[in-house]
């Protein structure tokens, strides 16, 4: 456990790594009024965006992976639904109002502590453009997806399970394990 909590958020003095009465895992504890800093997984939140056999993929303009193709995706807020936040990040990212379709994915990232939740989302007007995060955004059939350039692993994971599923006609949902080493794209 790296030292990423140097102090405490509550009164501001130092903290030391300790397991706290009833826990099994080490915390950060303060060690002037006690407050226990929890550290867990972030999750983030996209959408696979869907209009007529293309996918919409952004060109990210901010690191890390500036450059390279993504599907709209990022962190989830504090009180927001998982939906909510997919929504926002696909209109953060894109300028695009999509409609949630179903969850698609589960990815568990344990070896950098992420969750990554997608869902398949239908593109009801084909209105988008570059945002401060994207500076591209377009539609891609499956031949043109440039799967060299994408940016995370995790993302073309995902875009790997959509084709085959709509080979098939099925997407079912699915919750699945990456580790540092099947992350990558094959």
């Amino acid at each position: 456990m790296d030292k990423t909590v140097q102090y405490c958020s509550t009164c501001g003095a130092d903290v030391e790594k300790g397991i706290p009465p009833g826990d099994d895992h080490p915390r950060y504890i303060c060690t002037a009024c006690g407050c226990i800093h929890y550290q867990n997984p972030k999750l983030v939140v996209g959408c696979i965006p869907e209009y007529e056999d293309r996918i919409l993929l952004c060109r990210r303009d901010i690191e890390p992976r500036r450059g390279k193709w993504t599907l709209p995706a990022g962190f989830l807020e504090n009180g927001e639904s998982v939906r909510e936040g997919a929504l926002r990040e696909t209109y953060e990212e894109a300028r695009l109002r999509v409609e949630i379709i179903a969850p698609f994915r589960l990815f568990d990232l344990a070896f950098v502590n992420q969750l990554y939740l997608m869902f398949r989302a239908s593109i009801t007007v084909p209105e988008f453009g570059p945002t401060h995060e994207s500076s591209e955004v377009r539609l891609f059939f499956e031949k043109e997806i440039p799967w060299d350039d994408i940016a995370f692993p995790v993302i073309a994971k995902t875009l790997q399970h959509y084709f085959s599923g709509r080979v098939k006609g099925q997407f079912p949902f699915q919750s699945l394990e990456l580790s540092e080493s099947s992350s990558a794209i094959t």
